[in-house]
């Protein structure tokens, strides 16, 4: 199974500057395809990810037009082809 992660410009420069990147994750989750990303992609992970492997409160990830924090988090289930987008959250005044 497949899953595309497109990347913020912010990540690109921790994924070697990818764009786009394809994942295979062992399972079929999203909490799988963040631990294929950060094994190919160390530098990732403490930007996606807290200490507890739980998504950090700044990023958001969607699937198709989804959050999945409104989905079922890191255990959001994924099909073959999906498509997932990471955003930070944007601060200001």
């Amino acid at each position: 199974m497949l899953v595309g992660v497109k990347l913020p410009t912010v990540l690109r420069p921790f994924a070697g500057g990818a764009e786009r990147l394809e994942v295979e994750p062992g399972e079929a989750t999203v909490g799988a395809v963040f631990a294929a990303l950060e094994a190919a992609h160390p530098a990732l992970r403490r930007r996606l990810t807290d200490d507890q492997g739980a998504l950090r409160r700044h990023v958001n990830v969607f699937l198709a037009s989804d959050n999945v924090r409104d989905l079922d988090g890191l255990d959001t289930k994924l099909t073959d082809g999906d498509e997932l987008l990471i955003l930070p959250s944007v601060a200001g005044g």
